[in-house]
């Protein structure tokens, strides 16, 4: 399993809708299935400078739909909701560690080292498989860089702070910082 797609089901649909949106000039980000009776299936994609307009939600969310109509990975009605990762985005690949270095972030792995499953911390980027983060660490004045596994992650993602806001202004909702968080939902049915 990867961040991405946490389920199988979530890595079939990953599968997919991966090649299609990456013709399109976009790179996914997470999906999600979330909830029961009629699900919501989250499917969060960007483009490579981080941006994401309302009208590549509008272009992503069309093919997808058409896509899933074809293969039909979710029985019965679902909602679909394409949106971009926003501010506060989760961090599902290696390279969103690097790119998103000197800013706050929780990671959680999926088993402890050293008792400790729960982290945050400025990042320092992503080396060797590990995921580099400035900690503080009993017996330290100063915060430790520590590597953890990315293979071992269960969750991460950025902390909204003033640094990161100001960072999106700046950066005008590229890379290193979107600022959009545009959603278009639309009800699938069978």
């Amino acid at each position: 399993m990867s961040l991405k797609a946490k389920t199988p089901a979530e890595e079939k649909i990953e599968a997919l809708i991966a090649p299609l949106i990456e013709s399109m000039g976009y790179e996914i980000v997470r999906i999600r299935i979330i909830g029961s009776g009629t699900p919501v299936l989250q499917v969060m994609a960007q483009r490579a400078d981080g941006t994401m307009p309302i009208e590549g939600c509008e272009e992503v969310s069309r093919a997808i739909s058409a896509a899933l109509d074809v293969d039909d990975p979710i029985s019965g009605k679902y909602t679909l909701e394409v949106s971009s990762p926003g501010i506060d985005r989760p961090l599902t690949r290696e390279k969103d560690f690097d790119t998103w270095a000197g800013h706050l972030a929780k990671v959680e792995l999926q088993m402890p080292i050293d008792g400790r499953k729960r982290f945050r911390g400025l990042l320092d980027g992503y080396a060797d498989g590990e995921i580099r983060i400035a900690v503080e660490i009993e017996g330290f004045s100063q915060p430790q860089v520590v590597g953890l596994p990315f293979a071992d992650l269960h969750d991460a993602k950025l902390v909204l702070t003033d640094a990161l806001i100001k960072q999106a202004q700046k950066s005008g909702g590229a890379n290193p910082a979107p600022t959009e968080l545009e959603t278009l939902e639309e009800d699938i049915t069978e």
